[in-house]
This record gives structure tokens, C-alpha cells and sequence, in this order.
């Protein structure tokens, strides 16, 4: 017979979470995570926001507004930004609708749809959640343009600043930056067609102003296909050959390729420059099923991509 020994666990071996849990009564725990109706929970956690407000001091809001990661403000010049997204703008082909997100979405809207811990996200007490990903939102709006104009494909655009909760050791990672991004939603016509189509326009635009913005700088979109499928064959057959050949960016495959399996299918595209003998990633995206989702409907295809403006920055001033 196996004994099972017990001991106290320490705040470090229980986590924060489960921390706090511990210090509420089994029936608050249970009111607050179920019992307790969405439009109750909201009204609690605002109320709750505006006493803690009122706690705030002005010496207070100055120490978080030095040390907080999330509201100190952005190191890049804004007129330096606005210049690299006029041009993003001036360059994108007609077909693609100019959208000025909110910044917030539903809550949800990144981890009902893809594999994106909430906990990577800053939500807010009101059922929404401040915008870490301006593609999801696209993808969401276009679907809605879909439900409406089923017949038509659907191209958006936008330029947002994004907002994001897990941190990174890197330089070059903030918590807040800007993105310019893509979302392309239509119907499946057979045999990738569809998804040939789209991944045709994103790659010219990515090649277009990549040789806009950094013009000395080798640069290239890099794909990768994580299974086989029929998009292989129309990468060869017609993406490439809608592709200007002698373009200054590149349009490589990337077998190496594993970040994003399973979150892009069936493939990926990467934006990148070299720098230093090296290649700094700018932007990325693929296919997602996410329109697909939002609409109940598996034939819808869905492709998105971006590219960090603020990265862009770091080199445009290197």
C-alpha cells in the first residue's frame, strides 16, 4: 500500500492564482467563477476598479508611470511612424479597405480562435480586451463583411498600435508597438485556388514595400508549408509566376521553419531583413481558419499578415 506524504506548499509552489484562491472561501470561489451572471461579474469588477481608482495618488500614478511597462510610452519618434505607414498606405493596392479598430475587442477574440493563452492578454473589467493582435480583429470584422456579401472576397487593412501582456528579454520586444497588417477572407474554389490567390497579392505588397521602406537592405518573404497539400503545387504553378522576377525582395521557401505549426495551415509566411550577417524577423502571418470559425463554415479560407512598423524604424534609423 502506497502512503502519499503531504506537506504545506509555499506561495512560490502554488503560484500566484492559486494563492489568491486560497485566501477566499470555497463559496466565493464558486460564485465568482460560475454563479455569478457575465453582466453581475462585469458590474463588480467595475465597481471594484473605481474604489481602487480612488486609492490612486499623484504621487502614485508618477511611480507607475515610470515603472509600469505598460503605459510608459513608446521610445519610437510618432512622425518617423506616421511617414513609414503613409507610405504602407500609399503602396496598398485598392482592393484592400482601410479599417480603424477600436482598442479593444471582445473578449475572447484571440483565445476562442487560436491557441493564445488569455494570460498573454490585457482584459479589461467591461467584457473586452485591449487589442494584442490587430489581425484577430480583422478577421472578425471581415467575417462579418462576409456574412453580409457571401459572393465577394473580402481585403482589409489597418494600422494599429497592439498591447501585449507576457514579456520578453529581447531588445527589440516592447509591451505596446505598432503594427501595419493584411486579412484576405473568401470562399474556397478547389484545389488552393483561393489561397493562391490571396497569398499572390500579400507577397506583392510585403515585396513592394520592403523595397520602398528599406531599399539597401536584402530582403525577402519567406513561406513554409508544415504538410503537404495542394498549395504546393499553385505556389509553382501560380504564385510564383505572378511574381516579378527580378523584384528586390525575395520570395524564398523556408523548410527550417517549426514556429507556428498547427496555428498557420497549411502555411506560413515570414518577413525578413538582414542586419548585422544575420535576418531580423519584421513580420509574419499564413493561413488560419479563423473566418471559418466566426461564420460555422469550413470552406471559408482565410489568410493574414503583418509587419512591425516599429521594428521597421529600428533599421530605417540604423
Amino acid at each position: 500500500m502506497l502512503v502519499r506524504q503531504s506537506r504545506w506548499m509555499t506561495n512560490e509552489e502554488i503560484g500566484p492564482v492559486e494563492r489568491v484562491w486560497r485566501n477566499l472561501s470555497a463559496a466565493a470561489r464558486r460564485t465568482l467563477e460560475s454563479e455569478l451572471a457575465p453582466a453581475d461579474l462585469r458590474t463588480l469588477q467595475i465597481d471594484l476598479a473605481r474604489t481602487r481608482a480612488a486609492e490612486a495618488t499623484p504621487a502614485s500614478l508618477m511611480r507607475r508611470w515610470t515603472q509600469d511597462r505598460f503605459v510608459v510610452p513608446a521610445a519610437t519618434d510618432p512622425r518617423l511612424i506616421a511617414r513609414i505607414e503613409g507610405r504602407l498606405w500609399d503602396l496598398l493596392p485598392p482592393q484592400f479597405v482601410a479599417v480603424e479598430l477600436s482598442p479593444v475587442a471582445p473578449m475572447g477574440t484571440c483565445s476562442a480562435v487560436a491557441a493564445v493563452d488569455q494570460n498573454r492578454i490585457v482584459s479589461t473589467a467591461r467584457g473586452t480586451e485591449v487589442v494584442s493582435d490587430p489581425t484577430n480583429a480583422l478577421a472578425l470584422e471581415a467575417a462579418c463583411r462576409r456574412r453580409r456579401r457571401p459572393a465577394e472576397r473580402i481585403d482589409l487593412a489597418t494600422a494599429h498600435r497592439v498591447l501585449r501582456a507576457q514579456k520578453f528579454d529581447a531588445p527589440t520586444s516592447w509591451a505596446h508597438f505598432r503594427l501595419f497588417a493584411l486579412v484576405s477572407s473568401t470562399r474556397d474554389s478547389g484545389s488552393a485556388n483561393s489561397e493562391a490567390e490571396m497569398l499572390v497579392d500579400h507577397v506583392r505588397f510585403w515585396q513592394a514595400a520592403l523595397a520602398d521602406l528599406l531599399p539597401h537592405r536584402r530582403s525577402m518573404v519567406r513561406y513554409t508549408l508544415f504538410a503537404p497539400s495542394a498549395l504546393g503545387d499553385r505556389i509553382g504553378d501560380t504564385v510564383r509566376p505572378a511574381l516579378d522576377p527580378h523584384a528586390v525582395t525575395e520570395f524564398v521557401e523556408y523548410p527550417e521553419r517549426t514556429r507556428g505549426a498547427g496555428y498557420y495551415t497549411p502555411a506560413a509566411i515570414e518577413i525578413a531583413v538582414q542586419d548585422d550577417g544575420g535576418y531580423v524577423d519584421l513580420g509574419d502571418g499564413g493561413f488560419v481558419d479563423w473566418t471559418a470559425q466566426f461564420l460555422g463554415n469550413a470552406k471559408e479560407r482565410c489568410l493574414i499578415s503583418c509587419l512591425s512598423t516599429t521594428r521597421v524604424i529600428t533599421l530605417v534609423k540604423g
